[in-house]
């Protein structure tokens, strides 16, 4: 899920250690477009799950550096660092457990129960299986996570709440200047 094609998935073995050397955690990669105007569009955070402004930046220039030395794709393309944002893809297993309690729509390479979509409240993971409690439904689903091909947290209020609070958190972290050590 991480990367669709087998091109994204090669990018994703050199780019990895580069993202963990850097500290942090590629959460998606996908190459897009053609054979012109290409887009390399990398989803990143801290282990901790977070990216701003400044961490995109200095991950953007870790990854330029490895991709002029090798050389990976042919022809011009943009590179685009950003944070996963909230409404967020989900696409490892650490994912669906931070997320429990959030609704998500998941998306199967197979048909189980009759249908290859779902949308329910993440109830976290069990061995290689993510819980969802599905509308309608009195047990929880356990789907296998190498089925899942594409999955996404659906914008909701409690999801901006949880976004708001981390945000406010970080600003409370991080220490504020003063007029005098601005100049």
């Amino acid at each position: 899920m991480r990367g669709k094609t087998a091109e994204d998935k090669s990018l994703l073995e050199l780019l990895d250690p580069v993202a963990q050397a850097s500290g942090y955690e590629i959460v998606r990669l996908r190459l897009m477009g053609g054979e012109h105007a290409r887009r390399l569009q990398i989803m990143a955070e801290t282990p901790d799950g977070e990216m701003i402004v400044e961490d995109c930046a200095k991950l953007s220039r870790a990854i330029s550096e490895v991709m002029d030395a090798a050389d990976p794709i042919s022809g011009e393309y943009t590179l685009e660092v950003s944070s996963p944002g909230v409404d967020r893809p989900l696409t490892r297993m650490k994912d669906f457990a931070n997320y429990e309690g959030h609704e998500a729509r998941l998306e199967l390479d197979r048909v189980a129960d009759g249908r290859k979509r779902f949308r329910g409240m993440l109830a976290g993971v069990e061995n290689d299986n993510v819980a969802i409690d599905l509308e309608g439904e009195a047990e929880t689903a356990l789907v296998p996570f190498a089925w899942i091909v594409e999955a996404k947290l659906i914008l909701t209020d409690q999801l901006m709440k949880r976004g708001a609070d981390e945000r406010a958190a970080r600003l409370a972290d991080t220490p504020q200047q003063t007029p005098e050590q601005e100049d």
